[in-house]
């Protein structure tokens, strides 16, 4: 009977995310390929992965033929990266050498066979013994091969080098060769693809995926990521069979207003999500608002991601209604997270809703607005798909989600919405204008609710100083969703008084 396989070690890369991405790290003692287009932050990579080495007490190497050790150092000053640690085998034109720099060989690429680099980089890696080594870039020995028979034998005779020496190597490849190097990809371990997507307005989007990693599990598909003070920060991919049903009070949810609650058939179920539908304006943005500081008043974290408004305008809108938010706010019960559109990436916005449910134990979640997300996502073909991941992650959490979606259009029976996900909300609650007596009123109703039954019915929606009422069915009317309802009874059922 064959021996048990030894558990394979797996190096933390000492970059936020990525680990999860990879399963626990990158496979020790194997060459692996790092591609991108330029700006995507290879080399911040490299000295992250590095740098990491150096706090587990494992020699690092940094071998560079595409940039200098000042233009290295300006880099890790820029991320406030201690360097020192790192060994850098620069390889640069004589003229750019000085006898202070005698530790360092140099190379004119005009001069030299693609060999004689290859061995003085083997010499010093023997010489150095580092455990971690980052060999940069990749396109300068491609253009000192000239032949890609001869530069693939040279490849090869560097993964035979590094084979059985325990030594684990990146090799960073701008990419700048015609299409893709299929011969580099097929030789090394594994692939991990940097790419920059440009916008139509805003700041650059970042995307990495794992192309390859041989015999090794590993979180598949696209994952954002962004490049600050500080390095790189990866987002993983949610994907929500992941996560595990977590216990959850049965109790629902109360607003705090009796008529809201009795329309929801008792209130909102907990780990449910609910959809505000209807035009700008309407009070859908208020009534989350109600939610959460009914919330608050037992104890529960609620946050508000704010795509369209700023906090200010938020607070002085509820204090006008007698909602007292910005109580809240100041016990740290609620928190409102504004949004910037032209920033945000769909990766990053899901890791803020994680962290504030995995370690603020935050109960209710509120995105305002879905409209927003959608015009800070326009290039994202798959939003709805990664919605329903987040939606079911949140539900599995025991969270309730609120998800407003502005229409367009004000009145009338032509209302529009830039996506409809309203199959995948748990409740929908959808709010209309409508004419009376020449006066524009609003109308609120239940039209899905998945975990129960809920009042059928359409009430009015009176939001005032210091006050906010829901009334009485409005049996007496018929078309009131339409926008132009026709008066078809004897009783006067609306709230205000004339």
């Amino acid at each position: 009977m064959p021996p048990a396989r030894q558990p394979e070690t797996r190096l933390k890369t000492g970059i936020p995310g990525l680990d999860d991405i990879l399963h626990g790290g990158l496979p020790r003692g194997h060459l692996y390929l790092v591609e991108g287009n330029p700006g995507s932050g290879k080399t911040t990579f490299g000295l992250q992965f590095l740098l990491a080495g150096i706090a587990a007490g494992e020699h690092a190497l940094y071998v560079t033929l595409a940039e200098s050790q000042a233009e290295l150092e300006q880099v890790g000053a820029s991320h406030r990266f201690d360097l020192s640690g790192i060994e850098i085998f620069e390889v640069n034109p004589p003229e750019l050498s000085s006898a202070s720099l005698e530790q360092y060989t140099v190379f004119h690429p005009s001069e030299v066979e693609l060999a004689d680099v290859m061995n003085s980089i083997l010499e010093r890696v023997t010489k150095t013994k580092a455990a971690r080594i980052v060999i940069d870039s990749m396109s300068e020995l491609r253009m000192l091969a000239r032949d890609p028979l001869r530069y693939r034998r040279q490849i090869m005779t560097l993964k035979q080098f590094f084979m059985g020496q325990n030594t684990t190597v990146l090799l960073l490849d701008d990419r700048s060769g015609e299409g893709t190097d299929t011969q580099l990809q097929s030789i090394a371990h594994g692939v991990l693809r940097m790419e920059t997507l440009e916008r139509e307005f805003g700041v650059v989007r970042r995307q990495f995926e794992v192309r390859k990693l041989r015999a090794s599990a590993f979180r598949e598909g696209f994952h954002d990521y962004v490049i600050r003070s500080g390095g790189l920060n990866f987002f993983p991919r949610l994907v929500a069979v992941e996560h595990s049903q977590k216990n959850v009070d049965g109790t629902l949810l109360s607003s705090g207003i009796d008529e809201l609650d009795r329309l929801l058939g008792g209130g909102v179920s907990r780990a449910s999500s609910t959809l505000l539908l209807g035009p700008a304006g309407i009070g859908k943005s208020t009534l989350v608002g109600v939610y959460m500081v009914s919330a608050a008043a037992r104890g529960e974290r609620g946050v508000i991601f704010a795509f369209d408004e700023v906090t200010e305008s938020i607070l002085v809108r509820c204090r006008g209604l007698g909602i007292p938010l910005d109580d809240h706010i100041k016990k740290g019960l609620i928190r409102v997270v504004e949004m910037d559109p032209a920033a945000v990436s769909p990766g990053e916005f899901v890791a803020q809703i994680r962290m504030e449910v995995e370690e603020n134990n935050c109960r209710l979640i509120a995105i305002d607005s879905l409209n927003g997300l959608f015009h800070a996502m326009r290039e994202e073909h798959a939003m709805a798909v990664q919605l329903h991941d987040l939606i079911a992650y949140l539900n599995l959490s025991g969270v309730a989600s609120f998800m407003i979606l502005a229409q367009y259009g004000v009145i009338g029976s032509h209302m529009t919405v830039p996506v409809d996900i309203s199959y995948l909300a748990d409740n929908v609650l959808l709010f209309r204008y409508f004419e009376a007596r020449g006066t524009v009123k609003q109308a609120i109703s239940v039209v899905k609710r998945r975990s129960g039954p809920h009042e059928r019915s359409i009430r009015e929606l009176l939001m005032g100083a210091n006050t906010i009422q829901i009334g009485m069915p409005l049996h007496d009317f018929e078309g009131v969703l339409t926008g132009t309802p026709r008066y078809v009874g004897g009783s006067k059922p609306l709230l205000d008084k004339e």
